[in-house]
């Protein structure tokens, strides 16, 4: 018997550490000696926090959503009388739940099932064997050629061959090279790179140690922003275990091969993704991007051949050693070998970490295991790819998860991300959001991004306040296309992106905010309108008691009234008139 519970962001986010500790008192209460291990994100963190129970048979019941009050009912039904307690159930070996079942792990292999801080529960799970076999049985070369064969590409966002890069650093003359991970993840409704680094921080570290043999370096660098606190401290325990063990540092399991891994920790510059400004900010200068070429594995890190991968694309590679190319390549699509972990976020019923074959459609990952939308509301978009990506209309929903496919919708398959929008979410405001945040993070060194993104947010703001003029969207078009055209980087080139596809499948919305002054979506506050329906206004007076600025009047028996003038449409009151009523209206 063992309990294993979920201690990544996520769960401690929700409250699990007062879970573990009620866990530790009600078991000591009962005199019960039952091991509690600790993992890393389970996945489904809309049910955090989660607590496994496994019993003697190796039968796993997961209780989700979870706080330490319940934990009496779960020892006293389920650890004594043997009877698991329906009510907190979520996933059974038996009942599997529809997010986890329709799952293929790779990446995410370990995750949620090792305690990510003991390495002996990663080498149980055969953990740094493919280090060995690469080492001890295989030449750079044919590590390399494994890694063509396997068809894998870079899970960052740009999709380049992993097999490419790394056998131009290898190419590349030169004693001293470099392996670097960037685990700088940026994208807003991105955490793939987070939960891996906190939940299997060993995947990482022997996937950047079989890249250094393969292209013949002796040093790795993981570039993490510091806003990853757990998973910093996740690895730094995790290098100095495997140095304990001989699996990092001088002659590795007793060859010539050393490599060493050290942590730089960013300051969260979004610039610092794109890997020539991670490059800069290594050595101590600002964040900016260079030019290209010379690439980073003719010249990178001090001028040095570096390889750069993210954080998915190296945990996947000790699989790929171990299990061989051609099993990797057997999933997917032909085009997009193996799988990809995607942060499945917004407004989605079963929100969190989820890993499929490449190939399988966006409406399978949001209706089969997302569950669909959150209180059966109507789907309307879909957004993929960060600031750098765009936005998916429901009748591209078909479209199968593999690089060309994403990208001719517009979008971009990105680091993961995936944030799922429905019927309230405005298309325009979306595009204001992101470009807000590409404005900000744009690192200025191009006058294009710099200029270009702050004159379309502008725009988008003018019209989100209700303030559009006609030929407003042609203008958004016109200053995208120069900002794309111009900028230096691929930030830079792919900023206008979730301009350019909500213009293009949701056009009739920016029409409407401009030609009607009215929003669709009903969500920018300076396009709406709240007025009490007196036929249905029972006079309770909950609206007047919640309005924060004393703009509801009425009395008893008469219908309450907003003064329109005084109005800052915070909408507390439809949110407090009771549902069976519905006398506050939005216009």
């Amino acid at each position: 018997m063992k309990i294993r519970i979920g201690l990544g962001s996520c769960g401690i986010a929700a409250g699990a550490l007062k879970v573990m500790e009620a866990l530790k008192t009600e078991l000591a209460s009962h005199n019960l000696q039952i091991e509690i291990q600790q993992t890393g994100c389970i996945g489904m963190c809309h049910n955090e926090p989660l607590v496994d129970i496994i019993d003697d048979n190796g039968q796993i019941f997961t209780y989700g959503k979870i706080d330490e009050k319940d934990i009496k009912a779960i020892i006293e039904q389920h650890l004594i009388e043997g009877n698991p307690v329906e009510k907190y159930l979520v996933n059974s070996s038996q009942n599997r739940n529809e997010f986890l079942a329709q799952q293929v792990r790779v990446a995410l292999r370990n995750c949620g099932i090792i305690d990510p801080e003991q390495i002996e529960h990663y080498t149980d799970r055969g953990g740094y064997e493919a280090l060995k076999k690469a080492i001890t049985t295989m030449s750079p070369e044919e590590i390399i050629a494994e890694i063509k064969t396997s068809g894998l590409r870079g899970r960052g966002g740009a999709g380049f061959p992993t097999w490419f890069k790394w056998n131009a650093a290898r190419n590349n003359p030169g004693e001293i090279k470099y392996i670097v991970c960037n685990a700088d993840e940026g994208d807003p409704g991105a955490f793939m790179d987070r939960s891996v680094l906190e939940s299997d921080p060993h995947s990482v570290l022997e996937g950047m140690a079989i890249a250094g043999y393969a292209i013949g370096a002796a040093q790795g660098i993981i570039y993490c922003r510091a806003e990853y606190p757990l998973a910093i401290r996740r690895l730094e325990i995790a290098i100095k275990q495997a140095k304990a063990k001989g699996l990092l540092g001088s002659n590795i399991l007793g060859s010539p091969f050393s490599f060493n891994i050290r942590i730089k920790q960013g300051a969260g510059a979004f610039v610092c993704g794109e890997e020539t400004a991670l490059i800069a900010s290594l050595e101590g200068e600002r964040g900016m991007p260079r030019l290209k070429p010379p690439f980073p594995a003719q010249s990178g890190y001090w001028g040095k051949p570096t390889n750069i991968n993210n954080v998915e694309t190296l945990a996947n590679i000790p699989w790929i050693i171990a299990q061989g190319g051609k099993a990797f390549a057997a999933m997917g699509s032909p085009s997009s070998k193996g799988t990809k972990v995607f942060a499945l976020a917004g407004k989605i019923k079963r929100g969190g970490l989820v890993e499929v074959p490449m190939g399988l459609s966006l409406k399978d990952v949001i209706y089969k295991i997302g569950g669909g939308i959150k209180e059966d509301r109507n789907f309307k978009a879909v957004q993929l790819g960060g600031p750098s990506g765009g936005c998916i209309p429901e009748r591209l929903l078909d479209t199968p998860v593999e690089y060309e496919s994403i990208t001719a919708t517009g979008a971009i398959m990105g680091s993961g991300g995936m944030v799922v929008m429905d019927e309230t979410t405005c298309m325009v405001d979306v595009a204001r959001f992101f470009l807000d945040f590409t404005q900000k993070e744009s690192c200025g060194k191009c006058v294009q991004c710099r200029i270009g993104t702050k004159r379309m947010l502008e725009i988008l703001e003018r019209i989100c306040a209700g303030e559009g003029k006609p030929g407003d969207i042609e203008l958004l078009q016109e200053i995208a296309l120069k900002v794309g055209e111009g900028s230096l980087c691929g930030l830079g080139q792919s900023a206008p992106n979730p301009v350019l596809t909500t213009i293009r499948y949701f056009r009739e919305e920016y029409e409407a905010h401009i030609n009607e002054k009215k929003c669709p979506a009903m969500q920018c506050k300076a396009l709406i309108t709240y007025r009490i329906d007196p036929e249905k206004c029972k006079s309770c007076g909950l609206c007047a008691k919640k309005c924060p600025v004393n703009c509801i009047s009425g009395e008893k028996k008469k219908p309450y009234v907003i003064d329109q003038s005084q109005c800052i449409k915070c909408g507390n009151c439809i949110e407090v008139c009771p549902t069976k009523f519905n006398a506050v209206i939005v216009e």
